[in-house]
This record gives structure tokens, sequence and C-alpha cells, in this order.
């Protein structure tokens, strides 16, 4: 599933243009590094658009966090109902979510806004989606919400990613040097790669943000290395808008998939 590499966080030189020294390779690192002690999920656009969120309900005196001190689902219902659910009408909110562009921070493209609206306000569509992360799961199992309404991981028997539970730490060290860093677009990097020789593409949402030439463009590439049964992972928010902007070369690869 993972290709073959080095360490972690080790940046080869060949993936950077020879006027860029090396002393300011090994200062890029460790500031990439450091962001891990500085809690990485406060940074990136999403981070910050999280903080920002927090920051707005508390100048309406809601402290989202106060979610992580329900005992039960009923707890985690009584929270949204009063406390997050009105913030949603507030004008301030309601202008927010007007606007695509301030939408763009939680990660939602041009390409999936209409299919998510489906005819109603974006804050509908906002309010529904919190509901679901603060009540439809046991805070003893959704990591996701301690994520968004703690902006960090809890600690002592919060839940956890598999891959951070301590229990799994010496398998992720032992296959560390399967990881290899490359600062390039995956489609430059399938380019290089020989025909058929990959089994597992992930690409989540990233498709969302590309035009239709950047997007066919993947596809034959992802096509030209595939080997007979590969598999793709892809994010579940993708919309038949986006599949019918996949060319031939998507229909090939669904075809090598099933051999």
């Amino acid at each position: 599933f993972f290709f073959k590499q080095k360490t972690a966080y080790e940046i080869p030189k060949r993936d950077w243009s020879s006027d860029v020294c090396s002393s300011d390779l090994h200062g890029l690192g460790r500031r990439r590094i450091s962001i891990f002690a500085r809690n990485a999920y406060r940074h990136g656009v999403l981070g910050r658009f999280i903080g920002l969120a927090h920051a707005v309900a508390r100048l309406h005196g809601v402290r989202p966090r106060d979610l992580l001190k329900a005992e039960s689902l009923a707890d985690q219902r009584r929270f949204f109902e009063e406390a997050l659910s009105p913030l949603f009408d507030r004008p301030v909110v309601r202008w927010a979510t007007e606007r695509r562009l301030s939408l763009y921070g939680l990660g939602i493209p041009p390409a999936q806004y209409e299919a998510l609206a489906g005819g109603r306000s974006m804050g509908a569509v906002l309010r529904e989606r919190i509901e679901r992360l603060a009540c439809s799961f046991s805070l003893t199992d959704n990591y996701f919400t301690w994520q968004a309404f703690g902006r960090g991981y809890g600690r002592g028997e919060a839940p956890l990613p598999p891959y951070l539970r301590r229990e799994q730490f010496d398998i992720v060290r032992a296959r560390v040097e399967r990881v290899e860093v490359r600062l390039t677009s995956i489609t430059e990097h399938l380019t290089s790669l020989p025909a058929s020789s990959r089994d597992r593409y992930v690409l989540l949402d990233a498709q969302d943000w590309m035009t239709d030439l950047q997007l066919n463009a993947l596809w034959r590439q992802i096509t030209r290395t595939a080997r007979p049964g590969a598999r793709g992972i892809r994010s579940e928010e993708h919309t038949s808008e986006l599949q019918s902007r996949f060319g031939i070369s998507y229909a090939v690869f669904c075809l090598k998939k099933k051999k």
C-alpha cells in the first residue's frame, strides 16, 4: 500500500531545484517537524478555520469544547439544541455561510457546493452536518468530534485514530521505511513510473479541486500504471457530477480493476 522509502520526514535533495542549499533544507525540515509539537491540527487552512469558528462561537457566549463534557448521547443532543444550533441563526454566521469563499476553509470545493446544498441554504446543510457530528456518535468512539470541538485528541480513555494508539506504535515505526515524501503532484509522479507497476491509489477529495484537463490527465496515468486488479480509494463525497467529468481512462481503469 505504501511506496518504499527512507525515513518518515526525510526530504530527498533531488526533489529540490539546485539553487536550494542543504542548510535551507534542514531548516525547512525542522520547521515542518516542529509543527507536531505545536498541535498540527491547529494549523493549515482547515485548522485555522475551525479556530475562527470557535472564536465566533465564544463571542456569542458558546464554548464548543463544552460538548466534550457530555456523559451520554442525550447530553450531546441537548448541548447541540441549546447552544450550537442557535448559532446558525446569528446574522454573522448566516452572512458567512452564504459566501462560497468562506466555505473553502472547510474543504468544500466548487464541484461539490451545489450538490451539497441541494437547493437549500448552505447554513442549513452545515447545521445538519454539525448535528450529525455532535449527536450521532458517542464521545467514547468518535475522535473526529474531539478534534472539531476540542481542537485536539483527548487524554486517558478518549478515542484515537488507530495509527496513533500506543499499541500500534511499534508497527508504524517498523514500517516507516516504506514511506516516501515527494514534492510533486500525483500526476507528475505517476508519469515517471513504469506501466502496470502499482496496485493501490488513495485520492480522497483531491479530484474535486481539479479542472477537467487535470482530472483526465490524472486518470490516464492511473490507468497506465495500474496492474490488473488494482484498487482506488476516493472520498465518499464524490458526486455524480464529478464522475461525469471522468474521461474514457476512468472506464478503462474500472475494467482493469475487475480482472
